[in-house]
Order: structure tokens, then C-alpha cells, then sequence
């Protein structure tokens, strides 16, 4: 078996010209908002969050399967999760949940991503996130972090109309790059995204952070990282 940590099977791949990243849980850390009112909401705030990201992913899940007249953007999304996950726990303020809600557009960056983003920039590689984010919400984000000058482009689901793992969304980016699936990295902390874009035919990067049993067999066919700081050696 591989080792744990990003055993590449590249045997016959094709050279990789450019690289596509998720936003949500692989640039942007979607336990910030929270962390930023823990104070506020008090010692339960990461099972709560925890809970928001789960619910989130369900009604895009849900609503991808029910076919277009049922599509809401992620934005919405992420109120309607917001507010389930507060009923489940009790969380009352509407004050604090407004300021938790806002603060998701506005998220923290893995400490990494922007040094790594300088270096695949300096490698020659165009670079650009692929994510279930509306634009509006990707555009505050990506600014408030820093890392909009870092990007060639962000890539919203909105212009296919449905969510990931749904194909259409990956191939956005081969129609905004024109290239192949196979000429592209995919970089992803999601394990469900990993293995979706895997299935299309990019050349996939998983960043397992929290050290998480593989998924979906991933491990046979992704390089696996602990972070971000390793990828821009493994793109060689």
C-alpha cells in the first residue's frame, strides 16, 4: 500500500498545466466564523459548526438531485444550515448569528495558501478555485483573504447550475482553460470532491488536514497531503 502521506501513482499522466482548488474546507477555514463569536456562543461552538458544514453540504446534496427548479445558491444555503444547526443547539441571538453568518464571507486562510499559491505562480502554473460558492461570496472571500491577486480566475457552480460532485462543475474548468482534465490538478480537502473529480479525470490532490480514514477508495488513485505546503513539489 502507499504511504500514508501523498504516494503519487503517475506512471503515464500527463504533464499538469494548471491547478484548480476548492475553496471551502482547502483554502478557507470553515470553522473561522465560528471561532471568531466562540466567546459568544459559547464551549459548544465547534460541534456546532461542525453541524452547519454537514447540513450545508446536505442541501446542496438534496437540492442537486431534485433538479434545477429546486437550485438555491450556496449563500442561501449556508443560512438555511446556519439557522438548522442553531435550533439543534439552542442558539437563540439572532445578534450572534447574524455576525456568524457574515463572518463566512469573510474567512481565514490555512496559514500556507498564500505562500503556496506565490510558488505554483512562480512554477508558470495558472491558478483558480472551482467551488460550490456563489460569486458574490466567493469575490468577498478571496478578497478579505488576501488572495485575490494570487487567482487567474473563481470559478462559481452557478454557471453550471448544479453542485459538486455533479460533472458539469468540473468541467468548467477545462472550458475556461481549455484543456483536458487530465492536464489539470484538482485539489480538494473534501473527500466527496476528491473522488468527483477524480472521476472526470483531473490529476487529484487530497488534503486530508485532520488525518481522516480514506474515503471512496481514494487512496489507490489521489496523492494524499497533510497541508497545502507540499503540493507545489509534488506538481513537478
Amino acid at each position: 500500500m502507499a504511504a500514508r502521506w501523498g504516494i503519487l501513482y503517475r506512471l503515464g499522466m500527463t504533464q499538469i498545466r494548471a491547478v484548480i482548488f476548492d475553496a471551502y474546507g482547502t483554502l478557507l477555514d470553515i470553522h473561522a466564523a465560528m471561532a471568531k463569536h466562540a466567546a459568544r456562543i459559547g464551549p459548544d461552538w465547534p460541534a456546532i459548526s461542525a453541524d452547519w458544514r454537514a447540513k450545508q453540504l446536505e442541501y446542496s446534496w438534496v437540492r442537486s438531485l431534485m433538479g434545477p427548479a429546486h437550485h438555491r445558491d450556496f449563500w442561501r444555503l449556508t443560512e438555511d444550515a446556519l439557522a438548522w444547526a442553531a435550533a439543534r443547539h439552542h442558539v437563540a441571538d439572532a445578534a450572534v448569528l447574524a455576525d456568524v453568518l457574515m463572518a463566512y464571507r469573510h474567512l481565514d486562510p490555512y496559514p500556507e495558501v498564500p505562500i503556496v499559491l506565490r510558488q505554483i505562480r512562480d512554477l508558470g502554473l495558472p491558478r483558480a478555485i472551482l467551488s460550490n460558492g456563489e460569486p458574490g461570496m466567493l469575490a468577498d472571500a478571496t478578497k478579505s483573504a488576501g488572495l485575490d491577486h494570487l487567482l487567474d480566475d473563481v470559478l462559481s457552480i452557478e454557471a453550471a447550475g448544479v453542485f459538486k460532485p455533479d460533472p458539469r462543475v468540473y468541467r468548467l474548468a477545462g472550458q475556461r482553460f481549455g484543456l483536458a482534465g487530465s492536464q489539470m490538478a484538482f485539489v480538494s480537502s473534501n473527500p466527496w470532491d476528491a473522488y468527483g473529480a477524480h472521476a472526470f479525470g483531473f490529476q487529484v490532490f487530497w488534503v486530508n488536514r485532520g488525518g481522516q480514514p480514506a474515503e471512496y477508495g481514494l487512496r489507490q488513485f489521489v496523492t494524499e497531503l497533510p497541508d497545502l505546503a507540499r503540493l507545489p513539489g509534488a506538481l513537478h
